[in-house]
This record gives structure tokens, C-alpha cells and sequence, in this order.
């Protein structure tokens, strides 16, 4: 199972992110914007992060009748590190710490993928099940994430895939 090696690199990002769109222009580390999909990069370690916020989200109980809870930030995200080999690591937070041993479900198209969770952090298994979920991505409209919480709610995220294509493809130049 792959690890997340630059976190505090991602918090940093992450919170960036947290700023209101217009003022994420003048975000320091922030290269390109495409539509939904945001790209930064950083130096130390040397990595690049297209990144997007998903466009709804459901919380429901485990007999799926809506409820509320606190979540975090919530991101969708593929990495570019070259120092560490990693092209293309697709990583989803989804703002809670995720069941044990439980996955998250990610549909885009006609396609579904499983993704392994530890912690609040879920990615594919290998860099060949990355590199499937890119290519679903790139062709997809929207990628629906879902996942289930250590009390057991019920999240769906929906992510728009409007500008992925430019952002992967910005991150993957400045960091291949």
C-alpha cells in the first residue's frame, strides 16, 4: 500500500485551497487553474498537485436516511513527485477518518474502482490502478466517491472532471 511521503506538502496545499477562488490566483504555489481543477507546485520536496473540491456532498446515517457531521476539508487529488518516482498517485481526503479497513468507491463512467483507505486518506492499490483511474478521469464528466466513516455514516462526493484533463496534464509537464 502506498503512503502519502510530502504530508505536510499536501496540508500546506490543502489549505491553500481553502481561500475563496478569486484569491487563489495570487496563491503562491498555485501554477495553473482549469475550470474545477487547481495545479500547484512546490520545490521541497520538488512535487506537483492537480487538485479539485467536489461540487456536492451527501452525509447519510447507515440505514441511509440524511443526517450531519462535521467533515474536513474534502479533496480529490493526483500527484507528480519525481524525487520518489510517484507519477500520477490519485489521493482522495474525505475529511474524516475513514472505517477500518473499510474502501472507498469511486465510479466515473461506467467504471468503478476500489480505492484503500488509512486514516482520512484513500488511493488506488497500485500505480497501474492509478493510471486506469487517470484515464477514466480524463474521459469522464464527473467522479462520484463513496465512503464510509468510523461511526459508520454513509459520504457521496461528487467531483466535476470540467478542467482535469489541463490540470493532470499541467502537473504531469512541471513534474515529470
Amino acid at each position: 500500500m502506498k503512503k502519502l511521503t510530502t504530508l505536510g506538502t499536501t496540508l500546506a496545499l490543502t489549505c491553500a485551497l481553502a481561500v475563496p477562488a478569486a484569491a487563489q490566483q495570487t496563491t503562491d504555489n498555485l501554477v495553473a487553474a482549469n475550470t474545477d481543477w487547481s495545479t500547484f507546485e512546490a520545490e521541497s520536496p520538488r512535487e506537483c498537485i492537480s487538485v479539485s473540491a467536489p461540487t456536492t456532498s451527501t452525509l447519510t446515517d447507515g440505514n441511509g436516511n440524511p443526517t450531519t457531521g462535521n467533515r474536513g476539508d474534502i479533496y480529490l487529488m493526483v500527484f507528480y513527485r519525481p524525487g520518489a518516482n510517484v507519477q500520477g498517485q490519485v489521493t482522495f481526503t474525505g475529511g474524516y477518518p475513514f472505517a477500518s479497513g473499510s474502501t472507498v468507491e469511486m465510479v466515473v463512467g461506467g467504471s468503478t474502482f476500489q480505492l484503500f483507505t488509512e486514516g482520512e486518506w484513500a488511493w488506488p492499490a497500485t500505480p497501474e490502478d492509478d493510471a486506469q483511474v487517470v484515464a477514466a478521469m480524463k474521459r469522464g464528466t464527473d467522479a462520484v466517491l463513496r465512503a464510509r466513516s468510523g461511526r459508520g455514516n454513509i459520504t457521496t462526493d461528487t467531483f466535476s472532471l470540467l478542467g482535469f484533463t489541463a490540470g493532470v496534464e499541467e502537473a504531469e509537464n512541471r513534474c515529470s
